[in-house]
């Protein structure tokens, strides 16, 4: 999960983007993407490919080892 919050918050800062507008574009809320960012709360894999697709307009992909 560190992992994933880093890479969130490195993708938003890059799309200078703030948690509040990164929500709006992804159609979450701000305390979703905080909670995400500072790995206080699980995360959905549907939701974290809409965070990327939508809100920062990046690909997401995922393996499984």
């Amino acid at each position: 999960m560190f992992i994933v919050s880093e890479m969130l918050k490195e993708a938003r800062k890059a799309a200078k983007l703030t948690q509040e507008e990164l929500a709006q574009k992804s159609g979450t809320k701000k305390s979703y993407i905080s909670k995400i960012e500072n790995v206080k709360g699980d995360i959905q894999l549907s939701t974290l490919i809409r965070i990327f697709e939508k809100g920062l307009n990046r690909q997401i992909g995922v393996s499984f080892l």
